[in-house]
């Protein structure tokens, strides 16, 4: 596949992975890391919360390049991102005075602080509860 045929099949999934979740006004990044010896691509999803500029981790693939990390990224918010625990956190950044409230789909509450943390020093954020929310 050419490279311009790539990169519009990548922005196509991408757009669509998007306009499944409409999250709003959330931003979403598409960071993709090329494993150790070329054995794939991982990618992890990352939102951005535009009222505390805060980003989180939504959930990490891996595929045997980027357009098969991002097919299965849209086949987890299509069919898997709703079978997790939906969790809530309340947090605060050290040194600051302002609670923040946020959500999180995970496995259990070690994986739901992890997608808090992620790309962060854990030591910067207080957490002040961890809640699993009711099945909908």
């Amino acid at each position: 596949m050419s490279a311009d045929r790539q990169n519009l099949e990548i922005a196509k999934i991408q757009r669509e992975i998007e306009n499944y979740l409409s999250l709003g006004s959330t931003q979403m990044i598409f960071d993709y890391h090329e494993k150790a010896g070329g054995q794939g691509t991982r990618l992890d999803v990352i939102t951005v919360n535009p009222r505390h500029n805060q980003s989180f981790l939504f959930h990490s693939t891996e595929g045997y390049d980027k357009i098969d990390a991002l097919s299965q990224m849209l086949e987890y918010v299509k069919e898997h991102r709703d079978k997790k625990n939906s969790y809530t956190i309340q947090w605060s950044l050290k040194g600051e005075n302002e609670l923040h409230t946020s959500y999180f789909r995970a496995k259990d509450i070690p994986e739901a602080i992890d997608k808090l943390h992620y790309g962060r020093d854990p030591n910067g954020i207080t957490i002040f509860s961890v809640v699993l929310n009711p099945l909908s």
